[in-house]
Formats: structure tokens, sequence, C-alpha cells
């Protein structure tokens, strides 16, 4: 080592100024090593968070489409044809199969396996009692998604779906079936984008392939790999490297097909690891190659700097990266960019400033790419709601028809009111998903007014009342003699209690006990504390279970699920009401409370409105209603509906027909949707108002969209009243009612 020092010359100061470069540039390089391992392993973390949301994605597109299926099905049982004479059960299955894409057959088994009758003409008679699906559905008497099959009727790679049919005892009689297209089912997947070389696969619980992308056709039928198909049936389903049949190592992640009661069938994405860890590869690549010309340049310039220049030089240099990291990103050193070692430390300085400086006006530009993505993202929403919002609308009013043409008919009505609660969730659902959204971007505006809390309570406790009935909880509501006044709007502070009563229903073994509390607290402050037995939380999860999308694990009899946003939406509303809200749990099996704080209003609450004034309104006179609307099923329905309860109903699919029948039928009340396929409802709307048979008339906007944007477009172009699908029936009914007190119809 002694005989090492002279020859490196550690006198001289080009040689401490090599050393200190080596021995600086040395962590660097350790670290951009380890940087760049870190890079990779993130990437495939994230990679496989992505691949999680994407894979349940794909699942939840397979499950509306069984879940379609079941709802088919269902329907069926009700309708007496199904098991009348063999050739109207064929007649009615052929209808339906005409009305369902997708689907290549409908059929009707009965117990002893023979089909009976089908809406495919059947060449030979056809035996499907070896038919695992069909032993099932009489077995379990529910829902069976059946493995993949190769139909013995339609020749073609198929799912069969079967649901059982029972008499009036329950004893089951036959066993109805839908024989769903692979290729129809592989088409609720086409949307989602996925990396060249990435598989999308479906299988059954027998590890056989009922969809996949890339080559469905090839694949239909056949087995997947057995590494595949144990990781797909590990517990954890947690995403796993599988190397595939053509040799690619790929990231796999695994999501079930709906809930354990309506399919067995798995899901997997598979993306192949050499394109997840190529963006950290590239990055430590440039950060290697960038660290080798650094050390080249800061050893060129230790060998060759002096003194005076360098001492000069550098302190311009470091002026003028002080004025960069102050944030002028338009300061430059002013050295010239000469072949000497400063000169180039300069032109890197200036380099680098120009760059951070470019890297700025790229920020801005990302960011107002960003915000027109948020705009985008909240159109898609608006969309999405729409189109979730329009099948509701005719079986919500399908329901309530039925249900008034067959009062005296408990099983109808029976069935109406399951029917209207799951209706009524799936609203519910979209609701919460456009709420959170404007709440979390402020663009919720409340509703004020001075209202009593407890009957905010009261509406809360009765709009949870089925699901608290269904699961035999003990509610005990404890609230004040006098009474509770707060300022707020009473719609959103409903749905804060009843998110919360909601919650607790679903976290609460059957039997449970839940109590809510209303109480004053220091004279400044209403508390109201639900309190459950149920599963209770972990500290982990009650310091976040606020956050969107956070939920607790649920066990098969809280199938009632939700996406995790209610608890969310509550903190938001009660934050813009000016209170608090928090959550406590002992500990896992020891019930959780949450407790919601709201300030106090001193002045005495108003009044609420006359409910005589509400029940005269409702003794209305026939008036003549105008429905405008492109999708059959929702107008249909709601004429049926109208026209039970005694109007004039006439219908138009698209603006021009609407305006040619107002002109002749003269309308009191129009119902027009807004996304029609010649004009939309809004211009519509305008023209009708310009019609001297229509320009006094009652306009009603009944559609999907639900932002407070439609609303104000809805407003200035002169609708009078705006409904979100699925329309209220009690809300129009009333609507109506008032519209006939105040307007005597001329005889017609």
């Amino acid at each position: 080592m002694s005989s090492l020092i002279p020859r490196l010359r550690l006198k001289s100061l080009r040689s401490r100024l090599m050393l200190l470069v080596a021995l600086a540039i040395t962590p660097i390089a350790v670290m951009t090593v380890l940087g760049g391992m870190r890079e990779r392993e993130a990437a495939i973390r994230a990679s496989e968070e992505n691949l999680q949301r994407l894979t349940a994605l794909a699942s939840a597109n397979e499950a509306q489409s069984l879940e379609r299926a079941r709802q088919i099905l269902v329907d069926l049982v009700s309708v007496p044809d199904l098991l009348g004479p063999t050739p109207r059960c064929n007649a009615l299955l052929a209808d339906v199969l005409d009305r369902n894409e997708g689907y290549v057959n409908f059929g009707l088994i009965r117990l002893d396996g023979e089909v009976t009758c089908s809406a495919v003409p059947m060449l030979h008679p056809v035996n499907l009692g070896d038919r695992r699906h069909f032993r099932r559905a009489i077995a379990e008497r529910r829902f069976i998604a059946g493995d993949y099959v190769f139909g013995r009727v339609i020749r073609k790679h198929t799912i069969n779906l079967t649901y059982p049919v029972t008499d009036r005892s329950g004893t089951v009689v036959a066993v109805v079936f839908s024989a769903m297209d692979l290729a129809g089912l592989d088409t609720y997947v086409n949307e989602i984008n996925l990396p060249l070389g990435s598989v999308l696969a479906t299988a059954d619980s027998g590890g056989t392939v009922i969809s996949r992308r890339p080559d469905p056709e090839r694949w239909f039928g056949r087995k997947i790999a057995p590494s595949l198909e144990a990781a797909m049936r590990a517990p954890s389903h947690r995403p796993v490297v599988v190397v595939g049949e053509d040799g690619v190592e790929r990231l796999h992640a695994f999501a079930r097909v709906g809930g354990p009661s309506l399919s067995e069938y798995t899901v997997t994405i598979g993306v192949p690891l050499e394109t997840i860890t190529a963006a950290a590869r590239e990055a430590q690549l440039m950060s290697l190659l960038g660290l080798a010309a650094t050390t080249l340049l800061a050893l060129l310039a230790a060998w060759l700097a002096g003194d005076i220049l360098i001492v000069q030089r550098v302190r311009k240099l470091m002026d003028t990266a002080r004025r960069i990291a102050a944030g002028d990103l338009q300061a430059r050193s002013g050295i010239a960019y000469g072949r000497e070692e400063i000169g180039r430390l300069a032109a890197a300085l200036d380099e680098m400033a120009a760059t951070l400086q470019a890297k700025e006006a790229a920020r801005s530009q990302a960011e107002r790419e960003l915000r027109a993505a948020d705009q985008r993202k909240d159109e898609f929403l608006a969309m999405l709601a729409h189109e979730l919002r329009n099948p509701l609308a005719p079986i919500s009013t399908g329901a309530h028809l039925l249900k008034l043409l067959h009062s005296d008919n408990a099983q109808i009505t029976q069935t109406c009111a399951i029917i209207a609660r799951q209706v009524e969730h799936m609203t519910s659902l979209v609701d919460d998903l456009l709420d959170v959204s404007r709440v979390t971007r402020g663009l919720v505006s409340l509703s004020t007014q001075v209202l009593d809390l407890r009957k905010v309570v009261d509406d809360a406790a009765e709009q949870i009342r089925p699901l608290i009935t269904a699961r035999r909880h003990q509610v005990v509501l404890d609230l004040p003699d006098g009474p509770a006044s707060v300022k707020g709007d009473h719609k959103r502070l409903v749905q804060v209690v009843a998110n919360l009563l909601g919650n607790a229903t679903k976290y609460t073994p059957e039997g449970g006990h839940i109590r809510l509390q209303l109480r004053l607290e220091a004279d400044k402050e209403f508390v109201i504390e639900v309190r459950d037995d149920g599963i209770g939380m972990e500290p982990a999860l009650v310091e976040r279970v606020f956050e969107l999308f956070t939920q607790a694990e649920r066990t098969p009899d809280r199938s009632q699920g939700g996406l995790g946003l209610g608890l969310a939406l509550a903190r938001s509303l009660v934050e813009l009401h000016g209170g608090s809200v928090s959550a406590t749990s002992p500990g896992l099996g020891l019930g959780s409370t949450f407790t919601v704080r709201l300030p106090r209003f001193t002045q005495a609450v108003e009044s609420p409105l006359d409910a005589a004034v509400r029940e005269a309104a409702l003794v209305s006179r026939p008036l003549r209603v105008l429905v405008v609307d492109d999708n059959l099923d929702a107008a249909h329905t709601l004429n049926l509906y109208l026209a039970a309860a005694g109007h004039r109903v006439e219908i138009a699919y698209n603006g021009i027909d609407a305006l040619k029948l107002a002109r002749v039928f003269a309308p009191q009340v129009c119902l027009l949707d807004i996304g029609l396929p010649d004009m939309d409802g809004n211009e519509l709307a305008r023209r009708l108002r310009r019609l001297p048979e229509t320009a006094g008339a009652t306009l009603v906007a009944a559609t999907g969209y639900g932002r407070q944007q439609d609303r104000e477009a809805a407003a200035a172009a002169g609708f009078d009243h705006y409904m979100v699908k699925p329309v209220n029936t009690v809300q129009l009914s009333e609507l109506l009612a008032r519209v006939a007190a105040a307007d005597t119809p001329a005889p017609r």
C-alpha cells in the first residue's frame, strides 16, 4: 500500500480530485444498481395491483353476463306456458332466444333428464340426465352455471345455465336451461386492453377453458396448463409467475366470476414478465449510462483543472446551481463551452437546467392532460350511470305495474317486491359511485334547511328496514323526547345515517343487536352513535375504514355486497355539514361503533309540509301523456303503468315522430328521454315549447344522466321537472296528480 501512494501523487491537486471523484461516484454506482433492482420489484408490485384490478373488471363483466342469464331463467319460470303443451313451450323458448343475443338454445328438462321442449328443433330425443349442472340444480334448488359442454342439439361450444322449476308446494318439477355461446361470453371482455403477449382466460370448475384471448376458438374445451390450474385453485388467489405453454413467463392474477352462488368460474390474466420490467430495465440502463458519462467527465475535470481557474468557475457554477435550486430554471452559467473540463461542466449544468425547464413544461402539460382525463372520467361516469339506469327503468316500472295489476296474487306481489328491492339496491350503487365522484371534487351543493335529526333517523331506519328484517336483527333507536335541531340537507343526512345502519347490518350476524343513540353533548352538538355486536375491526382497518373502496372481509352469510363507498361518502357528506365522523372497535368479534357529530342549531325546526296537501294532490284526473324514449322496454312498461293509472298515453321513439304526435295528440304532460337517436331531449323540449299545442304542457326529463350540468341544461331547455331513471313511480304519480289538479283537461 505504501508503494502505491507515490504513484498516485496524492499530494497533487489532480490526484486528490480524482480520488475524491472516485470515492464520490462509488456509492452512487451502488445506489444506482440497487435502485434499478428496487424499480424492477416496484414495477412488479404495481403490475400486481393493476393486474388484480383488471382481472376483477373482467370477472365482473362475465358475472354481469351470468347474472343476466339468471334473471332470464327466473323470469321464464314465472311464465305458465313453460309447463304447458310442448308446441306453446317451444314457441315461448324460441321467442326468448330471438330476443336475447349470445344464446344458442333454451330448453326444459324433466326430472328424468328428457328435454321436453327446446327453442332449437330437436332432430332426435335428447336426455341430459347425466349433466352435472342438471343434477345440481335439482339438488341445490338454485341457479347453477355449468361447466363447458359441446351442445348435443346445437353442436356448439357452450356453457349450460340451469334453474329449477317448482310447483306451488315448492317441489322441483323440472329444470329450465339456457345454452350460452362461448363466443358470446368472450365478447364481454373484448373491451379490456391488454399488452402484447398477454393472455386472458376463463376456466370452469374442472379447469376447462370457456373464454380466452387471443385465439378463443382454438382453446374452447381445452384444459388449462397444470401449473396454471394449480395456481388458480390456490386459496389465496395471489398473483403468481407461471411459465406458459409457449415458454413465456407471465405474471398471472385470478378472480372468481361472481360469488359462490353465481358460478365456480375463475378468470385469469397473464402479462409477460418481460413487458412489466422493460421500463425498469431501460431506466436502469439509462441511469448506468448517465453515471458512466458523469464519472468520465468528472475524472477529466479533476485531471486537467487548475487551482485558480477551477475556483473561479466553480463559484459561477455554484451560483448557477443555487439559482436553479431556488426555482430559476432559466438560470445559465455564462461560461464559454470550451474543450476544458469546467466548460464541459458548465455545459452539463446548463443542459440540466434546460432539461429541468423542459420537464417542468412537460409536467404542466401532463397536469393539463390529467385535468382533461378527469373531465373524460366524469363524462364516462355519467354515461355509465345512464347506461345502467336505462335497463333498470323498465324493470322497476314493470314490477310496480305487475304489483298494481295483480295485487291479489301473493306470489306475484312478493316477486315484485324482490325485483323492486334489487333495482333499488343497484340504483343505490350507481348513485353512491357518482356521489363519491362529485363530493370528493366539491361539486355537491347542499339544499340546507332547519330539520329535526329524529326525523332523519326515522327515515333512514325505514329505508333499510327490509335488510334488517331479512337478517332478523334487533335494532334499538334511542332518541331524545325533544327536537334535535340541525341545519342541513335532509336527503343527504338520511343517506349518511342509512349508510351507517346498512354497514352495521352487513357486518353483524343474523339475530345480532344494533343500537342507534341520538344525544346532545355539551349543549353544542348532536351525536349519532351506531353500535353493533358484529365482527368488529382490527386496528389497521379502523384507521382506513373511511377510505374509498375499503371493506372488511365478508363471509358467505353477508352476501348483500357493496362497492366500499358508503362510509367514505358518509364522511364527506358529514364534513360538508361542518361535522365529523369516527369509528372505534375493541377488536375482531367485539363489534364496532360509528359516531357522527353535527353542530346544533338553536332555532326551532321548520314545520313539515301538511300531509293533507299531498293526499289531496294524489286525487288525479286522466291526462294525455306523451312518452318519448328510444328504449322500447322502458317506453312500453311506462306506457302500461300510466295506462293502468287511467291516463291516455302515446309513444314515440325519436324526436321527429314525437313532434308529429304532439301536433295531433296535444299532450298535457311529456315524458322525454335525453339520449334520443335523431335529436337530444333538450332540443326536442325547445321545439315542443314553440308548438302551440304543447307550449303550456308540463315537460318532464326521464333520463339516466344525473349530473348537475345535465340538470341545468334541461332547465335551460324548458323542462319543468327532472327525474333520473329508474323513475320513482310514487313521485311520478304525485307529479301527474298535481298537474291534473292544476289543469282541467279539455274534452277530446
